[in-house]
């Protein structure tokens, strides 16, 4: 992919839509995470964070890389979207059957490997997103 993007409208469509929804869950995300079990907006937060993330995933398999170390274009980093898709059926699984402290393990975990911890990753200077925040936002690279 060219690191010539100037602009989120130049970005695919595929990106465009990964990256709205990657920052929709992880800003929502702690709200889902700290409010009252069962509460609306527990499971209303719960909900929309489900929906983003699978929008995520969905995404992120349109999203390759032929520069980095690749099997398809699909890079490391594409671990992160079979992880994510167990993590969401894993918790919904368990929800489903009440084992809350299994559906609270699967969140949380979800969401510290599919919002921070891929997040981090995709804004490492040699990634794409690293390269428009660190060199061309910030022109620290």
């Amino acid at each position: 992919m060219s690191t010539t993007v100037t602009s989120f409208s130049q970005l695919s469509p595929a990106i465009q839509g990964h990256v709205v929804a990657a920052v929709g869950a992880l800003l929502l995300g702690p709200v889902a995470l700290r409010a009252r079990k069962g509460s609306r907006v527990h499971r209303g937060a719960g909900y929309v964070w489900i929906t983003l993330m699978l929008i995520v995933a969905v995404t992120s398999v349109f999203i390759r890389d032929f520069q980095l170390p690749n099997l398809a274009g699909y890079t490391p980093i594409h671990l992160v979207t079979v992880m994510t898709f167990a993590g969401l059926g894993i918790a919904v699984a368990a929800v489903l059957r009440r084992d809350i402290r299994v559906h609270r393990r699967a969140m949380w975990s979800t969401y510290l490997g599919g919002c921070v911890i891929a997040g981090l990753f995709t804004l490492l200077p040699g990634r794409f997103l690293g390269q428009l925040l660190w060199g061309q936002a910030l022109g620290w690279v």
